[in-house]
Protein backbone atom coordinates (compact mmCIF):
# COMPACT_ATOMS: atom_id res chain seq x y z
CA UNK A 1 0.00 0.00 0.00
CA UNK A 2 1.54 3.29 -1.15
CA UNK A 3 0.77 6.60 0.49
CA UNK A 4 0.06 9.66 -1.68
CA UNK A 5 -0.53 13.37 -1.11
CA UNK A 6 -1.90 15.94 -3.54
CA UNK A 7 -0.16 19.26 -4.25
CA UNK A 8 -2.74 21.49 -5.90
CA UNK A 9 -6.46 21.47 -5.09
CA UNK A 10 -7.52 21.84 -8.72
CA UNK A 11 -10.47 20.30 -10.52
CA UNK A 12 -7.99 18.05 -12.35
CA UNK A 13 -6.40 16.99 -9.08
CA UNK A 14 -9.80 16.24 -7.58
CA UNK A 15 -11.42 14.36 -10.45
CA UNK A 16 -8.40 12.63 -11.99
CA UNK A 17 -6.58 11.56 -8.81
CA UNK A 18 -8.17 12.33 -5.44
CA UNK A 19 -11.62 10.82 -6.00
CA UNK A 20 -10.39 7.79 -8.02
CA UNK A 21 -7.77 6.92 -5.37
CA UNK A 22 -10.41 7.19 -2.66
CA UNK A 23 -13.09 5.23 -4.51
CA UNK A 24 -11.35 2.83 -6.91
CA UNK A 25 -7.83 2.07 -5.67
CA UNK A 26 -8.30 1.45 -1.93
CA UNK A 27 -6.53 -1.91 -2.27
CA UNK A 28 -3.22 -0.38 -3.37
CA UNK A 29 -3.20 3.36 -2.66
CA UNK A 30 -4.22 5.76 0.07
CA UNK A 31 -4.50 9.56 -0.19
CA UNK A 32 -3.78 11.18 3.16
CA UNK A 33 -3.30 14.90 2.49
CA UNK A 34 -3.98 17.80 0.15
CA UNK A 35 -2.08 21.10 -0.10
CA UNK A 36 -3.10 24.35 -1.73
CA UNK A 37 -2.51 28.05 -1.18
CA UNK A 38 -6.31 28.38 -1.37
CA UNK A 39 -7.54 26.80 1.89
CA UNK A 40 -11.15 26.79 0.72
CA UNK A 41 -10.44 24.53 -2.25
CA UNK A 42 -8.18 22.32 -0.13
CA UNK A 43 -11.03 21.84 2.34
CA UNK A 44 -13.41 21.03 -0.50
CA UNK A 45 -11.10 18.26 -1.73
CA UNK A 46 -10.70 17.03 1.83
CA UNK A 47 -14.46 16.73 2.29
CA UNK A 48 -14.91 14.84 -0.99
CA UNK A 49 -12.19 12.36 -0.04
CA UNK A 50 -13.16 11.22 3.44
CA UNK A 51 -11.88 14.31 5.27
CA UNK A 52 -8.21 13.76 4.54
CA UNK A 53 -5.88 16.36 6.06
CA UNK A 54 -5.82 19.77 4.34
CA UNK A 55 -2.70 21.96 4.45
CA UNK A 56 -1.67 25.46 3.40
CA UNK A 57 2.04 24.64 3.84
CA UNK A 58 3.65 22.05 1.55
CA UNK A 59 6.65 21.16 3.72
CA UNK A 60 4.40 20.73 6.74
CA UNK A 61 2.24 18.30 4.80
CA UNK A 62 5.24 16.21 3.77
CA UNK A 63 6.61 16.19 7.31
CA UNK A 64 3.27 15.18 8.81
CA UNK A 65 2.09 12.64 6.22
CA UNK A 66 5.44 11.14 5.13
CA UNK A 67 4.12 10.09 1.71
CA UNK A 68 5.77 7.74 -0.74
CA UNK A 69 4.71 9.92 -3.65
CA UNK A 70 3.48 13.47 -4.32
CA UNK A 71 0.89 14.07 -7.06
CA UNK A 72 1.34 17.56 -8.51
CA UNK A 73 -1.67 19.31 -10.05
CA UNK A 74 -0.90 22.99 -9.42
CA UNK A 75 -0.79 25.82 -11.95
CA UNK A 76 1.83 24.84 -14.57
CA UNK A 77 4.37 27.51 -13.62
CA UNK A 78 4.78 25.93 -10.18
CA UNK A 79 5.12 22.28 -11.24
CA UNK A 80 8.90 22.43 -11.16
CA UNK A 81 8.94 23.98 -7.66
CA UNK A 82 7.01 21.08 -6.20
CA UNK A 83 8.78 18.43 -8.27
CA UNK A 84 12.15 19.62 -6.99
CA UNK A 85 11.03 20.08 -3.38
CA UNK A 86 9.38 16.64 -3.37
CA UNK A 87 12.59 15.04 -4.62
CA UNK A 88 14.61 16.93 -2.00
CA UNK A 89 12.30 15.58 0.71
CA UNK A 90 12.70 12.00 -0.48
CA UNK A 91 9.42 11.49 -2.37
CA UNK A 92 8.66 10.09 -5.79
CA UNK A 93 6.56 12.32 -8.04
CA UNK A 94 3.57 12.03 -10.36
CA UNK A 95 3.19 15.33 -12.23
CA UNK A 96 0.48 16.52 -14.56
CA UNK A 97 1.68 17.74 -17.92
CA UNK A 98 3.45 19.99 -18.76
CA UNK A 99 6.48 19.23 -16.59
CA UNK A 100 7.17 22.98 -16.43
CA UNK A 101 6.97 26.06 -18.68
CA UNK A 102 10.46 27.39 -19.50
CA UNK A 103 14.03 26.26 -20.15
CA UNK A 104 15.47 27.34 -16.78
CA UNK A 105 12.83 25.43 -14.83
CA UNK A 106 13.24 22.41 -17.08
CA UNK A 107 16.99 22.35 -16.53
CA UNK A 108 16.44 22.57 -12.76
CA UNK A 109 14.13 19.52 -12.83
CA UNK A 110 16.66 17.50 -14.85
CA UNK A 111 19.41 18.40 -12.39
CA UNK A 112 17.24 17.54 -9.37
CA UNK A 113 16.21 14.13 -10.71
CA UNK A 114 19.85 13.24 -11.36
CA UNK A 115 20.88 14.49 -7.90
CA UNK A 116 18.22 12.81 -5.76
CA UNK A 117 17.58 9.61 -7.72
CA UNK A 118 13.83 9.45 -7.11
CA UNK A 119 11.23 8.57 -9.73
CA UNK A 120 9.31 11.24 -11.67
CA UNK A 121 6.33 10.27 -13.85
CA UNK A 122 4.78 12.75 -16.28
CA UNK A 123 1.16 11.88 -16.99
CA UNK A 124 0.77 11.79 -20.77
CA UNK A 125 -2.69 10.25 -20.79
CA UNK A 126 -3.18 10.56 -24.56
CA UNK A 127 -0.53 7.87 -25.05
CA UNK A 128 -2.83 5.39 -23.31
CA UNK A 129 -5.93 6.01 -25.44
CA UNK A 130 -6.67 3.21 -27.97
CA UNK A 131 -6.64 5.45 -31.07
CA UNK A 132 -3.14 6.99 -30.65
CA UNK A 133 -1.94 3.59 -29.44
CA UNK A 134 -3.03 2.03 -32.75
CA UNK A 135 -0.99 4.65 -34.63
CA UNK A 136 2.07 3.80 -32.53
CA UNK A 137 1.51 0.08 -33.05
CA UNK A 138 1.31 0.46 -36.85
CA UNK A 139 4.41 2.65 -37.12
CA UNK A 140 6.42 0.42 -34.76
CA UNK A 141 5.31 -2.61 -36.78
CA UNK A 142 6.69 -1.13 -40.01
CA UNK A 143 3.38 -0.35 -41.72
CA UNK A 144 4.87 2.70 -43.48
CA UNK A 145 8.53 1.81 -43.18
CA UNK A 146 10.88 4.49 -41.88
CA UNK A 147 8.93 7.66 -41.04
CA UNK A 148 10.09 10.76 -42.95
CA UNK A 149 7.63 13.53 -42.08
CA UNK A 150 4.52 14.36 -40.06
CA UNK A 151 1.72 16.85 -40.63
CA UNK A 152 -0.29 17.28 -37.43
CA UNK A 153 -3.21 19.62 -36.80
CA UNK A 154 -5.09 20.05 -33.52
CA UNK A 155 -8.34 22.02 -33.43
CA UNK A 156 -10.01 23.46 -30.31
CA UNK A 157 -13.61 24.59 -30.71
CA UNK A 158 -15.01 27.92 -29.60
CA UNK A 159 -18.71 27.05 -30.06
CA UNK A 160 -20.42 26.94 -26.68
CA UNK A 161 -23.17 24.58 -27.80
CA UNK A 162 -20.47 21.97 -28.53
CA UNK A 163 -17.93 22.36 -25.72
CA UNK A 164 -16.35 25.79 -26.09
CA UNK A 165 -13.12 24.08 -25.07
CA UNK A 166 -10.87 26.39 -27.05
CA UNK A 167 -12.50 29.50 -25.63
CA UNK A 168 -12.27 28.11 -22.09
CA UNK A 169 -8.47 28.48 -22.03
CA UNK A 170 -8.89 32.24 -22.40
CA UNK A 171 -11.12 32.44 -19.30
CA UNK A 172 -8.70 30.66 -17.01
CA UNK A 173 -5.15 31.13 -15.73
CA UNK A 174 -4.02 29.34 -18.92
CA UNK A 175 -4.47 32.65 -20.78
CA UNK A 176 -1.42 34.10 -18.99
CA UNK A 177 1.90 33.20 -20.60
CA UNK A 178 3.69 33.56 -17.27
CA UNK A 179 1.52 30.85 -15.70
CA UNK A 180 0.99 28.35 -18.52
CA UNK A 181 3.67 28.98 -21.12
CA UNK A 182 0.77 29.48 -23.54
CA UNK A 183 -1.02 26.69 -25.38
CA UNK A 184 2.21 25.68 -27.15
CA UNK A 185 3.36 24.43 -23.75
CA UNK A 186 0.20 23.74 -21.75
CA UNK A 187 -1.81 22.03 -24.49
CA UNK A 188 0.68 21.14 -27.21
CA UNK A 189 2.86 19.18 -24.80
CA UNK A 190 0.31 16.36 -25.29
CA UNK A 191 0.59 16.57 -29.06
CA UNK A 192 4.34 16.91 -29.25
CA UNK A 193 4.69 13.96 -26.91
CA UNK A 194 2.50 11.79 -29.13
CA UNK A 195 4.59 12.67 -32.18
CA UNK A 196 7.89 12.12 -30.34
CA UNK A 197 6.56 8.76 -29.11
CA UNK A 198 5.26 7.69 -32.52
CA UNK A 199 8.56 8.56 -34.21
CA UNK A 200 10.79 7.33 -31.38
CA UNK A 201 12.90 10.41 -32.03
CA UNK A 202 14.09 13.52 -30.20
CA UNK A 203 13.40 17.08 -31.44
CA UNK A 204 16.40 19.28 -32.26
CA UNK A 205 15.47 22.52 -34.03
CA UNK A 206 12.27 24.58 -34.00
CA UNK A 207 10.82 27.51 -35.97
CA UNK A 208 7.35 28.92 -35.22
CA UNK A 209 4.78 31.66 -35.70
CA UNK A 210 1.86 32.71 -33.50
CA UNK A 211 -1.00 35.18 -33.44
CA UNK A 212 -3.94 36.24 -31.26
CA UNK A 213 -6.83 36.57 -33.70
CA UNK A 214 -10.05 36.08 -31.71
CA UNK A 215 -9.49 36.55 -28.00
CA UNK A 216 -7.83 39.32 -25.98
CA UNK A 217 -8.58 43.01 -25.59
CA UNK A 218 -7.73 44.05 -29.16
CA UNK A 219 -10.40 41.76 -30.63
CA UNK A 220 -13.49 43.18 -28.90
CA UNK A 221 -14.97 46.24 -27.27
CA UNK A 222 -16.17 44.05 -24.41
CA UNK A 223 -14.27 43.53 -21.21
CA UNK A 224 -15.05 42.91 -17.54
CA UNK A 225 -13.56 41.13 -14.56
CA UNK A 226 -15.72 38.12 -15.29
CA UNK A 227 -18.89 37.08 -17.09
CA UNK A 228 -21.01 37.49 -13.97
CA UNK A 229 -20.19 41.19 -13.73
CA UNK A 230 -20.37 42.01 -17.46
CA UNK A 231 -23.01 44.26 -18.99
CA UNK A 232 -22.71 42.54 -22.39
CA UNK A 233 -23.97 39.07 -21.38
CA UNK A 234 -26.93 39.23 -23.78
CA UNK A 235 -24.67 39.99 -26.78
CA UNK A 236 -21.37 38.26 -26.11
CA UNK A 237 -21.03 34.88 -27.89
CA UNK A 238 -18.60 33.77 -25.18
CA UNK A 239 -20.80 34.50 -22.18
CA UNK A 240 -20.28 31.62 -19.76
CA UNK A 241 -22.33 30.50 -16.78
CA UNK A 242 -20.51 28.59 -14.07
CA UNK A 243 -21.62 25.05 -13.41
CA UNK A 244 -22.84 24.04 -9.96
CA UNK A 245 -19.46 22.44 -9.29
CA UNK A 246 -17.56 25.54 -10.43
CA UNK A 247 -19.67 27.77 -8.17
CA UNK A 248 -19.00 25.53 -5.16
CA UNK A 249 -15.34 24.82 -5.86
CA UNK A 250 -14.14 28.09 -7.38
CA UNK A 251 -16.60 30.97 -6.90
CA UNK A 252 -17.16 30.22 -3.20
CA UNK A 253 -13.40 30.40 -2.63
CA UNK A 254 -12.48 33.43 -4.74
CA UNK A 255 -11.85 35.57 -1.66
CA UNK A 256 -8.66 33.64 -0.89
CA UNK A 257 -6.81 34.18 -4.17
CA UNK A 258 -9.14 36.21 -6.47
CA UNK A 259 -9.09 33.51 -9.14
CA UNK A 260 -12.15 33.72 -11.40
CA UNK A 261 -13.19 30.69 -13.41
CA UNK A 262 -15.33 32.84 -15.73
CA UNK A 263 -12.86 35.62 -16.58
CA UNK A 264 -13.58 37.62 -19.72
CA UNK A 265 -11.95 36.07 -22.82
CA UNK A 266 -11.31 39.65 -24.01
CA UNK A 267 -9.39 40.66 -20.89
CA UNK A 268 -6.37 42.90 -21.41
CA UNK A 269 -4.38 40.34 -19.42
CA UNK A 270 -4.70 37.66 -22.11
CA UNK A 271 -1.23 37.35 -23.64
CA UNK A 272 -1.09 33.90 -25.24
CA UNK A 273 -1.69 32.97 -28.90
CA UNK A 274 -4.81 31.35 -30.33
CA UNK A 275 -3.34 30.50 -33.78
CA UNK A 276 0.03 28.73 -33.98
CA UNK A 277 2.26 27.07 -36.56
CA UNK A 278 5.45 25.13 -35.73
CA UNK A 279 8.14 23.33 -37.76
CA UNK A 280 10.46 20.82 -36.08
CA UNK A 281 13.54 18.90 -37.20
CA UNK A 282 14.32 15.64 -35.35
CA UNK A 283 17.59 13.91 -34.55
CA UNK A 284 16.81 11.08 -36.98
CA UNK A 285 16.03 13.50 -39.79
CA UNK A 286 12.23 13.51 -39.60
CA UNK A 287 10.36 16.76 -40.15
CA UNK A 288 7.19 17.92 -38.39
CA UNK A 289 4.70 20.54 -39.55
CA UNK A 290 2.32 21.31 -36.67
CA UNK A 291 -0.66 23.63 -36.27
CA UNK A 292 -2.81 24.44 -33.23
CA UNK A 293 -5.91 26.59 -33.60
CA UNK A 294 -8.18 27.48 -30.65
CA UNK A 295 -10.82 29.30 -32.71
CA UNK A 296 -12.42 26.58 -34.85
CA UNK A 297 -16.04 25.36 -35.33
CA UNK A 298 -15.31 21.80 -34.15
CA UNK A 299 -12.68 20.02 -32.10
CA UNK A 300 -10.35 17.16 -32.94
CA UNK A 301 -7.06 16.26 -34.59
CA UNK A 302 -5.60 15.04 -37.87
CA UNK A 303 -2.24 13.39 -38.48
CA UNK A 304 -0.52 12.31 -41.69
CA UNK A 305 2.76 10.43 -41.46
CA UNK A 306 4.81 9.73 -44.58
CA UNK A 307 7.38 6.94 -44.67
CA UNK A 308 9.63 4.87 -46.91
CA UNK A 309 6.87 2.31 -47.57
CA UNK A 310 3.75 4.44 -47.52
CA UNK A 311 1.57 6.92 -45.66
CA UNK A 312 -0.62 6.77 -42.55
CA UNK A 313 -3.62 9.07 -42.04
CA UNK A 314 -5.55 9.40 -38.79
CA UNK A 315 -8.52 11.64 -38.03
CA UNK A 316 -10.26 11.93 -34.68
CA UNK A 317 -13.14 14.47 -34.52
CA UNK A 318 -14.13 15.11 -30.91
CA UNK A 319 -17.09 17.50 -31.27
CA UNK A 320 -19.54 18.41 -34.03
CA UNK A 321 -21.38 16.41 -36.69
CA UNK A 322 -18.34 14.36 -37.72
CA UNK A 323 -17.83 13.12 -34.16
CA UNK A 324 -21.41 11.82 -34.01
CA UNK A 325 -21.50 10.08 -37.38
CA UNK A 326 -19.93 6.70 -36.53
CA UNK A 327 -19.18 4.57 -33.44
CA UNK A 328 -15.53 4.27 -34.42
CA UNK A 329 -12.54 6.26 -35.68
CA UNK A 330 -10.39 5.25 -38.63
CA UNK A 331 -6.67 4.96 -39.33
CA UNK A 332 -5.81 4.49 -43.02
CA UNK A 333 -2.52 3.12 -44.33
CA UNK A 334 -1.64 3.71 -48.01
CA UNK A 335 1.08 1.55 -49.54
CA UNK A 336 3.15 2.31 -52.65
CA UNK A 337 0.97 0.02 -54.83
CA UNK A 338 -2.12 2.18 -54.33
CA UNK A 339 -3.66 -0.14 -51.74
CA UNK A 340 -5.51 1.22 -48.71
CA UNK A 341 -5.89 -0.65 -45.42
CA UNK A 342 -8.44 0.68 -42.93
CA UNK A 343 -8.34 0.09 -39.19
CA UNK A 344 -11.54 0.90 -37.31
CA UNK A 345 -11.00 1.68 -33.63
CA UNK A 346 -14.11 1.80 -31.46
CA UNK A 347 -14.64 5.07 -29.64
CA UNK A 348 -13.85 4.79 -25.95
CA UNK A 349 -16.30 6.36 -23.54
CA UNK A 350 -13.65 7.14 -20.95
CA UNK A 351 -11.98 10.50 -20.34
CA UNK A 352 -9.45 11.68 -22.95
CA UNK A 353 -10.41 8.83 -25.26
CA UNK A 354 -10.01 6.26 -22.49
CA UNK A 355 -6.48 7.39 -21.70
CA UNK A 356 -7.18 8.58 -18.15
CA UNK A 357 -8.51 5.27 -16.89
CA UNK A 358 -5.68 3.24 -18.42
CA UNK A 359 -3.09 5.65 -17.05
CA UNK A 360 -4.52 5.41 -13.53
CA UNK A 361 -4.33 1.62 -13.63
CA UNK A 362 -0.65 1.83 -14.54
CA UNK A 363 0.13 4.48 -11.91
CA UNK A 364 -1.53 2.84 -8.94
CA UNK A 365 -1.59 -0.90 -9.67
CA UNK A 366 2.06 -1.08 -10.59
CA UNK A 367 4.25 -1.91 -13.53
CA UNK A 368 2.93 -4.13 -16.30
CA UNK A 369 4.24 -5.23 -19.72
CA UNK A 370 4.72 -2.09 -21.82
CA UNK A 371 6.00 -3.12 -25.26
CA UNK A 372 5.01 0.18 -26.88
CA UNK A 373 6.56 2.34 -24.15
CA UNK A 374 3.45 4.11 -22.89
CA UNK A 375 5.03 5.13 -19.57
CA UNK A 376 6.71 8.53 -19.61
CA UNK A 377 9.25 10.19 -17.36
CA UNK A 378 11.44 13.28 -17.30
CA UNK A 379 13.03 12.53 -20.68
CA UNK A 380 9.66 12.53 -22.44
CA UNK A 381 8.50 15.47 -20.34
CA UNK A 382 11.55 17.46 -21.42
CA UNK A 383 11.31 16.65 -25.13
CA UNK A 384 7.64 17.59 -25.33
CA UNK A 385 7.79 20.90 -23.46
CA UNK A 386 11.04 22.01 -25.06
CA UNK A 387 9.38 22.03 -28.48
CA UNK A 388 6.76 24.42 -27.10
CA UNK A 389 9.30 26.49 -25.17
CA UNK A 390 11.53 26.71 -28.25
CA UNK A 391 8.48 27.64 -30.35
CA UNK A 392 7.62 30.50 -27.98
CA UNK A 393 11.21 31.69 -28.21
CA UNK A 394 11.15 31.45 -32.01
CA UNK A 395 7.94 33.51 -32.21
CA UNK A 396 9.26 36.12 -29.79
CA UNK A 397 12.74 36.42 -31.31
CA UNK A 398 11.87 35.54 -34.94
CA UNK A 399 14.59 32.94 -35.34
CA UNK A 400 15.37 29.23 -35.63
CA UNK A 401 15.95 27.75 -32.16
CA UNK A 402 18.23 24.85 -31.23
CA UNK A 403 16.66 23.03 -28.26
CA UNK A 404 19.88 21.94 -26.52
CA UNK A 405 21.32 25.44 -26.84
CA UNK A 406 18.17 26.92 -25.34
CA UNK A 407 18.15 24.35 -22.53
CA UNK A 408 21.81 25.00 -21.80
CA UNK A 409 22.70 21.32 -21.49
CA UNK A 410 22.58 18.07 -23.42
CA UNK A 411 19.43 16.03 -22.92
Amino acid sequence: MKKYVLAGASSRGLTMYAIPITENFQDCAVLTGVFDINPGRAEYVSEKCGHIHAYDDFDRMIDAEKPDCVIITTVDAYHSDYIIRSLELGCDVICEKPMTIDADRCRAVLDAEEKYGKKVVITFNYRYAPFPTKVKELISGGAIGTPFSVQFEWLLDRVLKLSGHGASYYRRWNSLMQKSGGLLVHKSTHHFDLINWWLDARPQKVAAFGALNVYGVKNSGYGAINCRSCEHTDKCPYYYQLTDFERDFYAQNESYDHYYKDRCVFSDEVNIYDTMSVNVQYDKGQLLSYALNATTPYEGWKASINGSKGRLEAFLPETGIQAAETPYNIVRVFDLDDNITEYKISKDTGNHGGGDERLLETLFRGERPDPLGHAAGVKAGTDSIMIGIAANTSIREQRLVDIDELLGRAR
